[in-house]
């Protein structure tokens, strides 16, 4: 029974039966003030316990950070080395490696390598080999699936083997030298605390692996072009398709030779696409904002003040940390007693190359060159026996590998391969016929280390030919010596095709004499050496015509319209400093978009009065010309443009869809060229179905446009060009982190200049990895900027470092500067 107390002056009333629910209250107050008490004083206890239980989870973490930072003084001693070897870092995180020997120096490249960046390494061999969702598990298996179909870890093994026995060494001590550096770590690397993995050893055939994944990255590894060719041929006019898939047009900016003469729109006895179905269309995205490239542009002696000047800028995902990563090796040179190799610039972790840079007598730089490097072979089986197909040779016998996947979490994934002489079985002709994959990186003698050889060039002519024998994806090389001389030419091997066969679709090299026949020779390699008008400039675009062109190939040369417009910068410029080449590789003027800007004014004003139509008028009134953060006109008319492209181009892919309802349009670059014919003839038959007019589309698209932007908070005139040109520059596991801390690892966003189609290349997520400009012997005068900074690891120093300085176009020096760190390894004989 509750006792209740009566406090004297609160008597009941005479007429009150019992208290009432308020007076019970009132008088249990006490009670509750007492446990209210209680209550709070276990919050606070609980609360207090909580915050110590997350200082001791966040202790933790922070301890075993620590634990996996790079070793940056101290002593470590190694029975690898022959002499003692330093590591130095100045404010970037830059290494500077001084070693007795190319040996010695690449043991501790390594190491410093495995200490700053083993996850980063370990995803690019994993990506080369299909060994990816052995990490991240079965949404990584259908990346795993495409890479290895190639078996790339086989072939890399073989490869390996394959070099000569200095060149093995040369692995076998980096790689000697990355274990032991990711040994040397106290904890593990954090990401793989995060996918609860732990780092494998790096093996001899990693390092090819790495340059293989680079292979992956520039070339189409699938050749998903040339089967969407396959199938445009197979259902379009041979006129439409000329049309579309041309190499060139009026943009065109090769090195030599005059632009390519755009072919003739197909007639309408061939082609009528207004007349097709508009179910057809599909409104697919073909413009193309990026593509894997660089800019690559140097100037001769007479240009500038003496040396050769050479600037390179590579375009690719940008991701914290860099791709790149900063070094210099000293060492005695072996070529000449008493004299020192001095090397510096970016590399390529997992290897011990230094990829683009200087070595004080030659300076040297890398485009995407999109020559053709993949062909598909039409697959003859024989009738009696599926087993085996037709070749020049007779027949073979398909050779089966079953490969396994291995997968975090889950049960092992196995892919069953069927492999020609030619390359793996990985699609099919319009017919049904399988097709074998050639690709150049597959082929025997493609990935070597001849690049290493770099170190020692004394002269634009000697680098030239260490490029040409290199094992690489073939790429655009840009060199330029002391004495004043400059060069390009195909790094890379160079697939010398026989026969007479057409490249750009699947073939039958069953015939004698018909496929490939090993590598282009170094005397047949197109190179271009001192022209007389003293630039080279490449821009991914394509460089020679004639003969030079058909030995090449066409892999999907980019507009040329960035390349012209560095062209013209160069031109215009009597002499030429690093500043000037700086200021080249930041314009983000907007030329090929000036005739669209007039365009879409031209039809806006021929349209009746409307408030959309209105304010895209007056928006065109703020034009700047540039790319820039503000600018709403530049983000308006490169949308108008985009859509005009899709949409005309739409109706062509709807003529193939007719016969291949499946059918996903390739990436056409040069569709600039076949757009501006159509603008300029407006051919009624090659109007999309649905639109009456060339006017009448182009106001559809306009106001299509216009409307989209519109719909957005602020209106069309808060649609500004930074807020779509935003980055968004991350670590690769901050997605699966709490976005308060994905914030802490990625790079901040930050609305930035520059597009495609002009120097500046930049997106969201896209653009140049790097920047450097230097003449060699100079190199204290020359820079070098990079993104997403020097180390993988959070709590380090060089974590994120240099970006600031790149995101603002602020050039940092090409030399690493005073030692702020200082790491011995020394022989332990």
């Amino acid at each position: 029974m509750l006792d209740i107390m009566v406090v004297p002056g609160h008597w009941p009333a005479r007429n009150s039966s019992r208290p009432t629910v308020t007076r019970l209250v009132y008088h249990a107050r006490p009670f509750l003030r007492l446990g209210a008490t209680i209550v709070m004083r276990f919050l606070r206890r609980f609360a207090a316990l909580l915050f110590v239980l997350v200082v001791v989870i966040f202790f933790s973490a922070w301890l075993a950070l620590r634990g996996s930072l790079p070793e940056y003084d101290g002593t470590i001693r190694s029975t690898a080395l022959t002499a003692p070897v330093s590591v130095e870092r100045d404010a970037l995180g830059t290494v500077t490696v001084r070693a007795v020997n190319r040996l010695d120096a690449g043991w501790a490249l390594g190491y410093a390598h495995a200490q700053e960046r083993y996850f980063e390494m370990d995803l690019l061999r994993r990506r080369a080999a299909g060994e990816l969702a052995e990490l991240f598990g079965s949404a990584a298996l259908p990346l795993d699936r495409a890479a290895r179909a190639h078996r790339m870890r086989a072939r890399m093994q073989a490869a390996y083997s394959a070099l000569p026995a200095a060149d093995r060494e040369a692995i076998d001590r980096y790689r000697d030298g990355v274990n032991a550096g990711i040994t040397a770590l106290s904890v593990r690397p954090f990401a793989y605390l995060l996918t609860r993995s732990a780092p494998a050893p790096w093996r001899s055939e990693d390092s090819l692996l790495i340059i293989a994944a680079m292979a992956f990255t520039l070339n189409d590894s699938e050749d998903a072009r040339e089967l969407a060719f396959a199938r445009m041929h197979a259902a379009l006019p041979a006129s439409a398709f000329r049309f579309l898939t041309a190499s060139g047009g009026a943009q065109d900016a090769p090195i030599a030779g005059a632009p390519l003469t755009w072919p003739d729109i197909p007639d309408a006895a061939e082609l009528d696409l207004h007349a097709l179905d508009a179910h057809l269309l599909k409104h697919a995205n073909t413009t193309v904002d990026r593509i894997p490239g660089s800019n690559s542009f140097a100037v001769n002696g007479a240009l500038a003040d003496g040396a050769a000047l050479v600037a390179n800028d590579t375009h690719l995902d940008l991701r914290v940390p860099s791709l790149w990563f900063r070094a210099r090796l000293i060492y005695p040179n072996p070529r000449r007693a008493g004299h020192t190799t001095d090397v510096s610039g970016v590399g390529l972790p997992g290897t011990s190359a230094i990829v683009i840079g200087s070595n004080g007598n030659v300076a040297w730089g890398f485009t995407n060159s999109y020559i053709d490097t993949a062909d598909w072979v039409r697959v003859l089986r024989d009738p009696a026996d599926s087993s085996r197909y037709r070749t020049a040779d007779g027949w073979m016998s398909i050779v089966k590998h079953s490969e396994t996947i291995r997968v975090h979490g889950a049960a092992d994934a196995t892919l069953d391969i069927e492999e020609t002489r030619w390359g793996p079985i990985l699609g099919k002709e319009v017919d049904g016929t399988p097709l074998a994959l050639a690709w150049s990186a597959q082929e025997p003698g493609a990935i070597n280390l001849e690049l290493m050889r770099i170190d020692q060039a004394e002269t634009s002519d000697e680098a030239i030919a260490i490029a040409q024998a290199s094992g690489l994806p073939p790429q655009n090389f840009v060199v330029g010596d002391r004495q004043g001389s400059i060069a390009w030419t195909i790094a890379g091997r160079i697939p010398n095709r026989i026969g007479g066969f057409d490249p750009a679709l699947p073939a039958d090299w069953s015939a004698p004499a018909t496929g490939w026949d090993g590598w282009v020779g170094t005397s047949d390699t197109p190179l271009i050496s001192n022209p007389p008008w003293q630039r080279l400039w490449t821009a991914n675009q394509r460089v020679v015509e004639g003969p030079a062109l058909a030995l090449l190939g066409d892999g999907g040369y980019d507009l040329g319209a960035r390349a012209a417009q560095i062209r013209d910068d160069l031109t215009s410029r009597k002499h030429i400093t690093t500043s000037d080449m700086l200021d080249i590789q930041l314009d983000d003027r907007a030329l090929l978009l000036g005739r669209w800007k007039e365009l879409m004014r031209l039809e806006l004003n021929r349209t009746p009065a409307s408030t959309l139509n209105t304010s895209m008028l007056k928006v065109l009134d703020g034009w700047n010309g540039e790319a820039s953060v503000d600018s709403v006109s530049y983000r308006l008319v490169r949308a108008w443009r985009t859509e005009v492209i899709d949409t005309v181009l739409d109706g062509f892919f709807a003529a193939v869809r007719k016969q291949f309802p499946d059918f996903t349009p390739p990436k056409l670059a040069q569709s600039e060229n076949a757009l501006w014919k159509l603008l300029q003839l407006r051919p009624p038959h090659l109007l999309p179905p649905g639109y009456t007019d060339w006017d009448g589309l182009l106001i559809a698209c306009a106001e299509r446009t216009g409307a989209a932007l519109d719909s957005q908070p602020g209106g069309l005139s808060a649609r500004t060009w930074g807020e779509r040109n935003t980055t968004h520059i991350a670590h690769p596991l901050s997605r699966a982190l709490p976005a308060f801390l994905a914030r802490l690892i990625d790079m901040p966003h930050q609305a930035l200049p520059g597009d495609s189609n002009m120097p500046r290349v930049q997106g969201v997520d896209f653009g140049a990895s790097q920047r450097m400009a230097v003449a060699p012997g100079n190199e204290v005068n020359g820079y070098l900027m990079m993104s997403g900074g020097q180390s993988g690891h959070p709590l380090s120093p060089y974590y994120g470092s240099g970006h600031a300085d790149w995101a603002e176009g602020k050039p940092t020096p090409f030399l690493p500067g005073p030692a702020q760190h200082t790491l011995m390894l020394t022989p332990d004989h």
